[in-house]
């Protein structure tokens, strides 16, 4: 007990103290864009690119992993979908915007500090693989099926511009992209050069932490809050458990993969949920409080999830 304690609530706690300090006015609104765009369009790219350039590509890329992880995204993607429609009468692109919450998990920004604390480098490495293809992977799926849903989407061919675009405009995916690439043919960094990357990199993690303490201060719980609890527990319960069903009962993957893609598919939604809702102009309160809501939830729901893991 007193391990969890020590692996979950300083990853909170950081949050929490963001979300104070801005709602009691210390900090502005506009800092906390600022520092929003340190660490996702700088520091966070940086960190995903070390450690993609360190890892051993052939241990980490498990296809049984992989397979559990996106299987079980999907499932809730499409679950999500469906209970938009037919529990709560949603048009379809509302119920696609509703269904991406349960897609996209948290796994940068909650994901990868406490994989890490809670499991070590090597479980982390793991981790990075399912997350250097989550982007890709969530966006594609996101944007294809609200475009066909849209009664004014575009076409085949134009999906696939905007899909592509999109990939390449996002710094996560760039760093990953580069990091990949420096792996593949052995690049090495200039020791003063890596000192600094080491030290940007060790700054991205509780910055952007403190950072989405400060942005869960402008959602709200109380729109939509039928569909948020659906999304919610699609995001903390189902997905885990998808996973968890697919990677230690199907593929019978080693331990430590287990606990790395559970710990990341237990994530609540992320920002990104939220964003990829105002992009289409469909479903915001929903999304918006998606991400309180789950984010909240998932202090208890990471707990139980990090304790059962702990019995494997």
């Amino acid at each position: 007990m007193l391990t969890l304690v020590q692996v979950v609530l300083p990853v909170f706690l950081v949050t929490a103290t963001g979300y104070a300090l801005v709602r009691g006015g210390y900090f502005k609104d506009g800092l906390i864009d600022s520092l929003n765009r340190y660490t996702q369009a700088f520091a966070i790219p940086l960190l995903l690119f070390n450690a993609t350039r360190n890892m051993d590509i052939a241990a980490v890329f498990n296809p049984g992993m992989l397979i559990s992880f996106y299987t079980a995204a999907t499932t809730t993607f499409v679950l999500g979908i469906v209970g938009a429609r037919l529990l709560f009468r949603r048009r379809p692109g509302e119920a696609v915007a509703i269904g991406f919450g349960s897609l996209f998990s948290n796994s940068v920004i909650l994901g990868i500090p406490l994989v890490e604390r809670a499991y070590g480098g090597e479980a982390l490495a793991a981790a990075i693989a399912i997350i250097s293809v989550h982007a890709p992977f969530c966006y594609f799926l996101g944007i294809t099926v609200m475009e066909i849903s849209r009664a004014d989407g575009r076409g085949a061919a134009d999906t696939a511009r905007a899909v592509l675009s999109a990939m390449l405009r996002n710094a996560l995916m760039v760093g990953i992209a580069l990091g990949f690439a420096a792996n593949l043919t052995g690049l090495s960094l200039p020791q003063p050069l890596q000192d600094s990357v080491d030290m940007v990199v060790r700054s991205a993690l509780p910055v952007a932490l403190f950072a989405l303490g400060g942005v869960l201060t402008r959602y709200t719980i109380r729109a939509s809050i039928g569909e948020a609890l659906m999304t919610s527990a699609l995001s903390l319960i189902v997905h885990p458990a998808i996973t968890f069903a697919l990677a230690y009962g199907v593929f019978g993957l080693p331990i430590l993969f287990v606990k790395a893609a559970v710990t990341v598919a237990a994530m609540a939604p992320g920002v990104n949920t939220y964003i990829f809702a105002t992009l289409y102009n469909r479903a915001e309160g929903a999304a918006a409080s998606t991400v309180m809501l789950a984010t909240t939830l998932s202090l208890l729901s990471v707990w139980g999830w990090l304790s059962l893991l702990s019995l494997l």
